[in-house]
């Protein structure tokens, strides 16, 4: 039987912390995920997001995560080489999650817009050919990679809950959050320098910086 595996990330947007990515490994004709009910990690409550995470971990074959920290993050934005940015630090991580789970076939949530272009670059990282499906919102359509949104999103949320312990309540950690901003602005014009989890290379740390 056909060994399938789903790609998601979380964090992609966010101004601190991590960018997750991670992958579940199903058998083809596997539907428990189905019957666990798992959908699109952002359409979740967070306790139901923890509780369908430990019963993914039990019920697939293999998972697996890859981080990007934001000093990843930011080298490759303030490179700025076209077509080597963030689309493509994320497909050499979801490459690596190809390379070590070894699935027949790969579902994944494109990060690219074009997703045909994100399946060719990821070819290109791998030493094995397969079927590689690459579409936009794929964590609402195929259940294994919902399972992986999930797992991406639990295991940065629980890398934020960490450095709130360390530090504060630091919110999200996306832009759009008053609490994110609030720190960030308050360390900003303390003329403190910016700790080894935020993105300086992100427009809102330049806004803030110019105001």
């Amino acid at each position: 039987m056909a060994l399938i595996l789903g790609i998601d990330e979380a964090g992609r947007g966010a101004v601190i912390g991590p960018l997750v990515v991670a992958g579940v490994l199903i058998e083809e004709e596997n539907r428990v995920l189905q019957e666990l009910g798992v959908k699109d990690s952002k359409l979740l409550t967070p306790r139901r997001r923890r509780e369908l995470s430990e019963k993914i971990k039990e019920t697939v074959l293999k998972y697996s995560y890859f981080e990007l920290n934001p000093k990843q993050i930011d080298r490759v934005i303030f490179l700025g080489k076209k077509y080597r940015r963030l689309n493509y630090l994320e497909m050499c991580a979801m490459a690596k999650i190809i390379r070590d789970l070894k699935p027949d076939r790969v579902i994944l949530d494109s990060p690219d817009v074009k997703p045909d272009r994100c399946v060719q670059e990821i070819h290109k990282m791998l030493p094995f050919k397969m079927e590689i499906r690459s579409e936009h919102h794929a964590d609402r359509i195929y259940p294994v990679v919902s399972a992986a949104s999930i797992l991406a999103k639990v295991r940065r949320d629980t890398a934020i809950l960490d450095l709130e312990k360390a530090y504060c309540d630091l919110g999200s950690g996306y832009p759009s959050d008053p609490k994110t901003v609030a720190f960030l602005k308050r360390i900003l014009e303390n003329g403190e320098e910016l700790p080894s989890f935020v993105r300086s290379s992100w427009a809102t740390v330049k806004r803030l910086r110019s105001t």
